[in-house]
């Protein structure tokens, strides 16, 4: 008998980075996730595949579960690990933190059985919509464990990524003492006929730019009690060039904060509507405002990756 879990992609329409340090970010699920599918195996092993959203598997190797007599635990092991090539042994060695993370927290592993385990993307892994908080979240309601403790015990990160994959509407999210609050954002703009979402043909390893922006010793209160600001009246706007004038603003205090130009600035200066840059600079999506006919620049421009707002979010 198989049991499946799906967790909802993400995107961060305000305070990326600040988000980090307590800002009021507005967050969107996207219509688009991950499926998680498990199966019992009678043997102790974990038959691990991934398949893409085109149906291909991109990942597939068997874990073997052993006991850890120091621990009264479990260890995974890679079978035939020289059999792996350097990406595929990143991901086993990504996935076996993760799960070593979850038995912690809750023993849902065995040494005298396992599980045929299968991922589906229902979206290309390089749009940077979150395959690893999709994958994060999924594994934590297997494991029936906390889904923030299990992304921050694994890596780091503000985890509105998983809040994203929890709830299938816009949302609002701060860290308050390092605990997340989330709440209902009523975000459906009258004038979202005219946003955009455009892929920058190269996915950004947000862990960089989380190191960037941590790196940097600036005093932050004016930052995050402004994007706050701004997060609370995107919300509110009724109008595109309102909502304009909020995304300008927003972009020019990170890019004056990390002292680099604005997507917009370094990709598209002749760009005749306003660019918002999402998640960590540098890659995956941005937000675009216009007409379909102003969209057409980024066609011209070798950007063909152009999905309509109401296409993107749920």
């Amino acid at each position: 008998m198989n049991t499946t879990f799906y967790s909802n992609g993400k995107l961060l329409l305000t305070g990326e980075y600040a988000v980090l340090d307590g800002a009021l970010s507005l967050a969107i699920p996207t219509k688009y996730g991950q499926l998680l599918t498990i199966r019992k195996n009678n043997a102790p092993k974990i038959v691990w595949t991934s398949i893409d959203e085109k149906g291909d598997t991109w990942f597939k190797t068997t874990f073997l579960i052993k006991p850890d007599d120091s621990t009264s635990s479990i260890l995974l092991e890679v079978e035939n690990k020289n059999n792996l090539n350097i990406e595929a042994q990143s991901t086993a060695h990504i996935l076996i933190k993760i799960l070593s993370e979850a038995q912690k927290l809750n023993p849902f592993l065995s040494a005298t059985a396992g599980y045929f385990v299968e991922t589906k993307l229902t979206f290309p892994r390089n749009w940077g919509l979150g395959s690893s908080s999709t994958l994060i979240n999924n594994i934590a309601s297997w494991a029936k464990v906390d889904a923030y403790k299990l992304l921050w015990n694994s890596f780091s990160g503000s985890a509105y990524d998983i809040a994203c994959a929890q709830h299938n509407f816009p949302i609002t999210y701060t860290l308050n003492s390092s605990k997340p609050e989330v709440t209902k954002a009523t975000f459906d703009p009258p004038f979202k006929d005219k946003l955009y979402f455009i892929y920058l043909n190269q996915k950004q390893n947000s862990r960089d730019g989380i190191a960037k922006y941590k790196s940097i010793s600036v005093e932050k209160t004016h930052l995050i009690e402004s994007i706050s600001r701004i997060t609370k009246k995107l919300i509110g706007s009724t109008t595109i060039e309102e909502f304009n004038t909020l995304i300008n603003e927003h972009e020019n205090l990170i890019s004056d904060y990390l002292k680099i130009p604005t997507q917009k600035e370094n990709l598209f200066p002749d760009f005749t509507g306003c660019i918002k840059s999402l998640g960590a600079w540098g890659g995956d999506f941005i937000l675009a405002t216009g007409t379909p006919r102003e969209m057409r620049y980024f066609k011209r421009k070798g950007y063909s990756v152009m999905i309509p707002y109401k296409d993107m979010v749920l």
